[in-house]
């Protein structure tokens, strides 16, 4: 089968409205894990043993199962218990809980990368917890975290095309829906593979921006 360049051009428009959606997806869902993750690794870090250990449990749960799975339990299973979201909705939802767990960990480790000194300074400065989380312990912290977490994003934005299943018309799905109804399938999935390459080349080089300019911790 010969590249039709004259076909390309005619699926384009859709593929893009594909690639749109797909960038949607991962960037609500890049927000969603970035607070869930947090969220986790402070419910870890509590003194409260039964709320770090019932945190620690579900974080377990959801890291080990596949993400294929989660997102049909969230699309198909819990409607019926009355709970029905719209695809990109639930699709969200399950790529934020599961790079949430992710990025736990990528919190977890960067705010025991903090040296103690720092914690024991503030607190015989007297500032409060808030304080010392916003002046003290976040601005150090965060750095470190970084590249584990784009690289995170940049996972996250590859298994996009796993939302087809649950019927979210991101960039895979109008693909196989227009290889399916031209029966022609090197151009749209070509296209495809080199839509993913060239975002995540572009992300590389954000993520290599982003260690440059705030990958250094001032002490």
């Amino acid at each position: 089968m010969e590249w039709d360049w004259n076909f390309v051009w005619e699926i384009m428009p859709t593929l893009i409205q594909g690639v749109k959606i797909t960038i949607l997806a991962t960037l609500l869902g890049s927000v969603l894990a970035a607070v869930v993750g947090l969220g986790i690794a402070l419910a870890r870090r509590s003194s409260n043993k039964a709320l770090s250990r019932t945190v620690g449990f579900l974080a377990e749960f959801i890291r080990g199962t596949p993400l294929l799975v989660q997102l049909y339990f969230i699309f198909y299973v819990l409607p019926d218990i009355g709970i029905l979201l719209p695809p990109l909705v639930a699709g969200v939802i399950g790529l934020g809980l599961h790079y949430g767990t992710y990025t736990a960990e990528v919190y977890r480790a960067g705010i025991d990368n903090v040296p103690r000194g720092q914690w024991e300074a503030a607190k015989a400065c007297n500032l409060s917890a808030r304080q010392t989380w916003t002046h003290i312990i976040i601005p150090q912290a965060i750095p470190p975290m970084i590249p584990a977490l784009a690289n995170y994003f940049i996972a996250m934005f590859k298994e996009t095309p796993l939302l087809s299943a649950i019927t979210v018309l991101e960039l895979m799905n109008q693909a196989k829906s227009v290889a399916n109804t031209y029966y022609r399938y090197i151009e749209p999935i070509t296209l495809v593979g080199a839509f993913f390459l060239v975002i995540s080349l572009f992300s590389v080089v954000l993520l290599r921006w982003l260690e440059r300019r705030y990958g250094k911790i001032e002490r």
